[in-house]
């Protein structure tokens, strides 16, 4: 059984997100599910697993101090797509893609969106 239903990161720029989140799910395998209006948009391989949202309060979207989203990547390739694709599409970077000594065989790439939420992607399987 999955942990979470699903994760959400605000937005202040609902477009422009959909549009980072498109060109940089895509490598990992990831589609855009389902809009939701002028409120977000849903990723995922087949359910709602990754939601973008305007704030609901009506107040600015602001990143988590200390939080970091990591998607799995199917492969080290991916994850290279992944960092590649975020910084084409404008987001920074905030880790060179690599190997990662918090698992075995773990290797990651980490880069921060157009909102400032920072985001990796994780492959665990052997080289």
């Amino acid at each position: 059984m999955a942990m979470f239903t699903h994760v959400t990161v605000g937005t202040n720029d609902l477009q422009r997100a959909r549009s980072f989140y498109d060109a940089v799910l895509q490598p990992l395998g990831y589609k855009r599910i389902k809009d939701l209006g002028d409120r977000g948009s849903c990723w995922g391989h087949t359910s709602e697993e990754f939601i973008v949202l305007t704030p609901a309060d009506g107040k600015p979207a602001s990143p988590a101090n200390g939080g970091t989203i990591s998607f799995v990547a199917p492969s080290r390739a991916a994850v290279a797509a992944f960092h590649k694709a975020a910084l084409a599409a404008g987001g920074t970077d905030e880790g060179a893609v690599g190997p990662r000594g918090f698992w075995p065989n773990a290797y990651a790439g980490y880069c921060r969106d157009l909102d400032g939420n920072k985001l990796a992607a994780y492959c665990l399987a052997a080289e």
